[in-house]
């Protein structure tokens, strides 16, 4: 293996675990009101371009590395779509009750 390669997957893997301890966070928490929907959607997307390009170039270091960012990604985000979807779904149980707006807790 190549020095290029090796510092290619480190500089990868080191990026990847990085989301690590914030996925812990998400999973223990449940909270992901401090994080942003459009950057993990958008990051996430990305990441996943990354993949299909180092496929189609057959760069192993380019694949695995992001492989390894998508994981913790994507379990963020599918955290932090649940917890939209609930909140969505609480407001439109909100009715109207003699003229009062009654609000479910």
């Amino acid at each position: 293996m190549s020095i290029m390669i090796a510092l290619g997957l480190i500089a990868g893997v080191l990026t990847g675990i990085s989301f690590i301890p914030q996925s812990i966070k998400t999973i223990r928490t449940k909270d992901t009101s401090s994080i942003s929907l459009s950057t993990y959607i958008l990051y996430t997307l990305g990441v996943m371009l990354w993949i299909i390009y180092g496929l189609i170039i057959e760069d192993f270091a380019v694949f695995l590395t992001n492989i390894v960012t998508i994981v913790p990604c994507v379990i963020i985000l599918v955290i932090k779509l649940g917890e939209k979807s609930r909140k969505t779904k609480s407001l439109s149980h909100n009715h109207k009750e003699n003229g009062k707006y009654m609000y479910n807790k």
